[in-house]
């Protein structure tokens, strides 16, 4: 029996299936449950970064949560229609960083976080209209012989390592021990107590969170915690939270644009092409079809294309597909993507729910960080998982994962060091020959941008090297990967079904 037909009969729902609705709408939060805490981590993450105020946030998590929600029902209806949740993407979050800490630094008076906000957005909208052209034009689907495993591996796996640093992480150290509960609530529930019960399967990050939380608020109530301190829970602000918060387009004004910035983040969104072309692998092996053909990776591709321009509108941090919600599939066997859409029109509802948004918001610090070490953790596992198509005992392979591996990480450190896009721009004039032109603001920001963002630099050698360097398509794992494509006509002739229909 073939892997296609062993994955097939452990599909509990296939693609087209449609369960019952009171079932669906179990089984699609469940869906979205399982990437709460990522699609939870991007705006936290960067409403930390930007300085935003607190009262600001609930409504930048409820943005994050309407876009994903929209986002998944246009992939899932008019995209590569995989069963994939759209969220906010890890792979863009270090060049959104990156661009924060220059803009910041470039405006040291005034309100740094709009500011810094509006050129995130522009920088999105604009490398986001390049990724509708690379998906609608074909060319990712043309360039997919040039993209193996030993690129993906690496690319995906440096998003985990570079956020390691993180400002919840790595200030939590006055409460260490409430990240240390977190951390090992998530590995008691998913490692250790799987097999005993299915919700310790399904809902082990959820779970941790909320039991490390209710202890958190316990001992703020009990005034073991101080207004202010490391751990505080502040439950009268959910209270005070407005029911329906205003979500639109353009809500903290008009992106502006800046070239360097929208080079920087065009590495963030190669980084999002690439990993969503892995995942396009992934789900379509758990659900037991063929591997995504030429046709579908360019209409997934342009789908999410046109949602990271809806997403920068909207003020997010952009727009992917989750391996958390593929992680999923592979546990329950739920491949429906009615399921998901089902899920996607809760999520959407959701976002607009004041007291959701500021619930999130009471989230202290250190249980944040012990998220974060186990989601960063898992996507470094996710982006290492693609070398099981690979010949690990080829020296070259070995070599180009390495190498990859090791630049993106020691460039971006290099660039901390340097400390801001100025400092590297004067640090740059003296150089012999190419001073001139990195001394150049536009060149020297760039550059720093996509030197401070590890899965750009890492993704970059990787792709020269493992192109360039002698290897044979078994070798790199490209035949594995192609052994069972669906054929092109086979998802037009069903995508015009679906429209006809």
């Amino acid at each position: 029996m073939s892997d296609r037909e062993d994955r097939a009969g452990f599909v509990s729902y296939g693609i087209d299936d449609k369960p019952p609705l009171g079932t669906s709408v179990l089984l699609g939060v469940q869906h979205y449950l399982t990437m709460v805490g990522a699609n939870v981590a991007v705006p936290l993450i960067l409403a930390g970064a930007l300085g935003m105020p607190e009262s600001v946030i609930p409504r930048f998590v409820g943005t994050f949560f309407v876009v994903s929600g929209i986002a998944t029902l246009a992939q899932t209806t008019f995209g590569n229609r995989y069963p994939i949740v759209q969220g906010a993407p890890f792979s863009m979050l270090a060049p959104a960083l990156a661009v924060i800490g220059v803009v910041q630094a470039s405006n040291p008076t005034g309100p740094a976080w709009e500011a810094a906000l509006l050129q995130l957005q522009g920088a999105i909208v604009v490398a986001a209209v390049v990724e509708v052209a690379v998906g609608y034009f074909g060319l990712l689907g043309r360039l997919r012989t040039f993209i193996s495993p030993v690129i993906i591996a690496p690319t995906i796996a440096l998003i985990g390592l570079a956020l390691f640093n993180a400002p919840q992480v790595t200030s939590a150290t006055g409460n260490w021990w409430l990240l240390g509960l977190t951390l090992g609530l998530i590995v008691l529930f998913s490692q250790y107590l799987g097999d005993a019960s299915r919700a310790f399967q399904l809902f082990p990050v959820l779970l941790g969170v909320v039991v490390a939380w209710v202890i958190a608020a316990v001992l703020s109530v009990a005034g073991v915690y101080a207004p202010g301190t490391s751990g505080y829970v502040d439950l009268a602000s959910v209270a005070a939270a407005p029911a329906v918060m205003p979500i639109y387009p353009l809500q903290w004004g008009v992106p502006r644009v800046e070239t360097a910035y929208v080079i920087g983040m065009l590495a963030g969104v190669a980084a999002s092409m690439l990993e969503s072309f892995g995942d396009y692998h992934a789900v379509a092996r758990l659900s037991g079809i063929g591997a995504p053909s030429e046709e579908r990776i360019n209409h997934g591709i342009g789908m999410e294309g046109l949602m990271n321009v809806f997403a920068g509108l909207m003020g997010t941090g952009g727009s992917t597909s989750y391996s958390e919600n593929i992680g999923a599939i592979g546990l329950t066997g739920v491949a429906s993507r009615y399921v998901v859409q089902i899920g996607a029109a809760v999520m959407l509802v959701v976002g607009f729910v004041g007291y959701f948004g500021q619930l999130i918001a009471t989230i202290p610090d250190p249980i944040v960080g012990g998220l974060y070490v186990a989601m960063f953790g898992q996507i470094v596992a996710v982006g290492l998982s693609n070398l099981e198509y690979v010949d690990l005992d080829s020296s070259r392979n070995v070599f180009v994962v390495g190498i990859a591996l090791f630049t993106g990480l020691a460039i971006p450190a290099y660039m901390g060091n340097v400390g801001s896009a100025a400092a590297f721009r004067e640090g740059m004039r003296g150089v012999a020959v190419l001073g001139p032109v990195l001394g150049a603001r536009a060149v020297a920001d760039t550059v720093y941008v996509i030197g401070s963002t590890g899965m750009a630099v890492g993704g970059l050698v990787a792709f020269v090297l493992d192109n360039t360097i002698e290897g044979t398509r078994e070798e790199r794992g490209l035949v594995e990967w192609e052994q069972a494509t669906e054929d092109d006509a086979a998802f037009t002739s069903a995508f015009d079904r679906f429209l006809r229909d």
